[in-house]
């Protein structure tokens, strides 16, 4: 787990600091603690820690915190692990002044995760166009590379002016 992360919104990066990048130098600063870990990951227990071009890596593991009152891990455990890491593998293809946010997103949930099972989201981008892009993900068991879920997402991709 990341040790710098943000607890307010000035914590965050400006969008100025967001375009200034390409988002794959954004992700890479992400991993390496240049930037503070993003709250949604801190409080649900996940972070990025490998990239490339069109290819994200999440590990994570789900807490208590994350359970359903049947004593299972909540299904938006595995949609916001999964959406994290299809929507980073968009923005690691983006380059410098454009940003994504995701469109829409489909979880498939394969087998019942337990509590503190570590796992891997691992996210692929399939295509990246002018305006939109797709993705793919799975989630698998780190010790044995079993397949829990499965995603999809279509992302809108984005050309602010930097000043906005």
């Amino acid at each position: 787990m990341p040790n710098s992360h943000a607890t307010s919104l000035d914590d965050l990066p400006d969008m100025q600091a967001i375009l200034a990048r390409s988002g794959l130098a954004f992700i890479e600063d992400l991993i390496a603690g240049r930037l503070p870990a993003p709250p949604i990951g801190v409080t649900l227990g996940f972070w990025p820690v490998e990239a490339a071009r069109g290819h994200v890596v999440f590990e994570g593991r789900p807490r208590f915190d994350a359970t359903n009152p049947m004593r299972g891990v909540h299904g938006g455990w595995y949609g916001a692990i999964l959406d994290s890491c299809m929507g980073c593998a968009v923005m690691t293809a983006l380059e410098r002044g454009e940003i994504y946010t995701t469109l829409e997103y489909k979880v498939n949930i394969i087998r019942a995760l337990t509590l503190d099972t570590p796992v891997h989201a691992i996210g692929t981008l399939e295509h990246k166009g002018r305006s939109t892009a797709v993705a793919r993900g799975e989630l698998r068991g780190v010790a044995d590379g079993r397949l829990y879920a499965t995603g999809s997402t279509t992302c809108l991709v984005m050309r602010p002016e930097a000043g906005s």
